[in-house]
């Protein structure tokens, strides 16, 4: 075998320090999605934004901010497929450059139209960020961390969110063009630091494993296990990825979009599904248009930024309790009692905007508040979890590039519909989005499995579905058998005959 421990393996980053950079970033990547959602909500509250597009109605602002949307939505569909050819680190570089450029054109903008145009570009990077992240991110954690990490991932989402809010308060205290061409500006640094930094992340194991670069994808397992070639954790891991891309290709099923919606499309609705809800469950009235909300509710101006800052840093907080009972608890607990709590925050916050009474104001951030910390802590880091979880590696990309590109694509009715609504429907809108989180609870409940601790590779024992569907002459062999029977052609380790723990919370304590 080519590649053998060598001394100078040290000099990079291995194990858990390796493990936390990666996760930084491509953290970066959703910090960028929850800075751009947020950036909007602001400064289109701003004079200085107003006068410059000419007092803007409701339709108009309302494409400004959801058109970002249509270009994730486009994107998103294609991210599968590039995701596929070029890899997860490729993708990760492309999508940041894409975000970087539109954010440019954003800042500099001369009217209407190209901040629309501007708004789609960022959009496309967007759409590949949010697709190829959470496929990253789930590709190289261990199974009893892997919902932590990305728990962790949406921390940053949000904390991005945060960041473009304060960013608005403080820049509205400048008295020209600069109290919203600044914040724009900002998105393009960020933009450029993930691009830099995808450069010198190591490549997903499982997509080189499934392209045939065996040895990097065995040098990357050993980097997450340590930096040992020969550490028999590593060894099981690249042999299980292995055999199980081996059974893929011995099925004779290529890995079309029909293959996949065939053979596994009750995890493809599954999938989907959960990122409809993530929307339809009015996260995005609050994200996109919460200092509108608060204008509503009696707060003007400023305060209604501040009131969306201070809301801001609770959202933060509220992501950090997943971090430890993701993996705990499981991923069904926590999205049924995130839905009950946005389902009451919610039927308040219009109940409270009907009175129309002295104490509505408080009353309101109040509700949203609670809305914002239920979501931040179940439907917000969950719905970019489980589709990368209950997808197949030879369709993953594919399955979550339709997820996502279904979240844009109610992303975008949300923050196109929501000014209108606002006007025309008023506080019967946080009732329509309560109803909404009821049907989520229901879908939960009845319909999705819980995926707590199980490896990427046993996931179709979750479903019930054996590993493979060809048939051999001695009845149908499952996943777990062909580690015991023999190696695949192309395996660099015969299957041993006492296999060690597999999960890298081995290695790891987190």
């Amino acid at each position: 075998m080519a590649l053998r421990s060598a001394e100078p393996r040290r000099r990079r980053l291995v194990g858990q320090p390796l493990l936390f950079a990666v996760s930084v970033f491509a953290s970066l990547g959703v910090f960028l999605f929850g800075y751009d959602q947020g950036v909007m909500s602001g400064i289109i509250t701003g004079p200085h934004f107003i006068k410059y597009f000419e007092r803007p109605d409701a339709v108009a602002i309302g494409t400004m901010v959801a058109v970002l949307e249509v270009g994730a939505f486009v994107t998103s569909l294609a991210a599968g497929r590039v995701g596929d050819i070029i890899g997860r680190k490729g993708t990760l570089f492309i999508g940041a450059i894409v975000f970087t450029l539109g954010g440019a054109i954003q800042t500099f903008t001369t009217g209407f139209w190209s901040m629309v145009f501007a708004r789609a570009i960022s959009g496309a990077g967007v759409g590949l960020l949010s697709t190829i992240v959470p496929i990253y991110q789930s590709e190289i954690s261990p199974p009893n961390h892997r919902g932590a990490l990305a728990a962790a991932e949406f921390t940053g989402n949000v904390f991005g969110y945060s960041v473009s809010v304060w960013t608005d308060y403080f820049c509205s205290f400048i008295d020209s063009d600069y109290s919203w061409r600044i914040p724009l500006f900002i998105q393009c640094i960020i933009g450029a630091l993930l691009a830099a930094g995808s450069l010198i992340m190591p490549e997903s194991p499982r997509w080189l494993i499934d392209t045939d670069k065996d040895d990097e994808g065995l040098r990357v397992i050993a980097d997450l296990h340590g930096g040992d070639l020969d550490n028999p954790v590593a060894k099981t891991e690249y042999r299980e990825i292995k055999d199980k891309v081996s059974l893929e290709r011995e099925s004779g099923e290529g890995r079309s979009y029909a293959m996949m919606w065939r053979k596994y499309k009750r995890r493809v609705l599954l999938a989907m599904s959960s990122q409809a809800f993530a929307q339809l469950n009015g996260i995005n009235v609050i994200s996109y248009y919460a200092p509108k909300v608060f204008e509503e509710a009696g707060w003007h101006g400023r305060q209604a930024i501040l009131m969306t800052g201070v809301n801001s840093i609770v959202y933060v907080l509220s992501t950090l309790p997943p971090w430890y009972l993701v993996d705990r608890w499981g991923r069904r607990p926590i999205l049924l009692s995130g839905a009950v709590v946005m389902a009451v925050a919610l039927f308040s916050t219009g109940y409270f905007l009907y009175l129309d009474r002295p104490e509505t104001p408080n009353a309101v951030v109040i509700c949203v508040i609670i809305f914002n910390a239920a979501f931040g802590y179940s439907w917000g880091p969950l719905p970019w979890l489980y589709p990368p979880e209950i997808m197949p590696l030879t369709v993953r990309a594919k399955g979550v590039s339709l997820s996502t590109a279904t979240n844009w694509a109610f992303n975008f009715l949300v923050g196109e519909m929501t000014p209108y609504l606002q006007e025309v429907i008023t506080w019967r809108l946080y009732i329509m989005h309560a109803f909404f989180c009821c049907c989520s609870f229901i879908l939960v409940y009845f319909l999705y499995p819980e995926t707590k601790g199980v490896s990427l590779e046993d996931m179709d024992a979750v479903f019930g579905e054996a590993s493979s569907n060809r048939s051999f002459a001695n009845g149908a062999v499952s996943e777990r058998s062909t580690f015991l029977q023999g190696p695949p052609s192309g395996s660099l380790y015969p299957p041993s005959r006492r296999r060690p723990q597999v999960g890298w919370s081995v290695e790891f304590e987190f």
